[in-house]
């Protein structure tokens, strides 16, 4: 199978990411800077976010992975998600950052985050590189958002269509799928 190909416009360059980024991880910092914190990326899409967000955070993170799937191929979420992946260590009584590369539906964080709540961390605070509040199917805002965006499908800087476009160093609009 070959890369589906999509008519895509640059919607956020790398410099305006970067800069949010940077920006969102001082403010963790200030949040978090005298204690521990595990940062739990959400696999697979906020992977380029959350190895850049980690870095801009001052202070003593330990890494973790949560695998998830809610889109299979399609462009918009199936409402039903799938854990993929655990995590390796335990976050009782620990501070938590969830990171995720889009909240569009709500579904996938409203899930995770009432799955790991169960575990009684000490704190969960969630980030997301993009938030499409028209989206929403539940009532789900991530405590940090890089950027809001409107109800289009977007690829890039992590995210994908059918495993594609994730390696895009910046995020594109799809205008249309041929």
């Amino acid at each position: 199978m070959s890369m589906a190909p999509l008519q895509l416009e640059k919607l956020l360059d790398e410099k305006k990411i970067a800069a949010r980024v940077k920006e969102m991880g001082a403010e963790i910092t200030k949040l978090c800077k005298k204690e521990d914190l595990i940062a739990v990326c959400i696999l697979k899409g906020s992977f380029m976010f959350y190895s850049d967000l980690i870095r801009s955070i001052d202070a003593d993170v330990r890494t973790d992975f949560l695998g998830c799937s809610s889109y299979g191929n399609a462009t918009k979420s199936s409402g039903e998600v799938k854990l993929t992946l655990d995590l390796t260590h335990g976050i009782q009584g620990k501070n938590v950052l969830l990171v995720e590369d889009i909240v569009d539906t709500g579904l996938t964080m409203d899930f995770i985050t009432k799955t790991l709540q169960a575990r009684n961390p000490k704190r969960l605070i969630t980030a997301s590189l993009l938030f499409k509040p028209k989206a929403l199917k539940v009532d789900f805002k991530p405590d940090y958002v890089g950027f809001e965006v409107g109800n289009e499908f977007v690829v890039g800087y992590g995210l994908d269509y059918q495993g594609y476009y994730r390696n895009l160093p910046y995020i594109a609009q799809v205008t249309s799928m041929q």
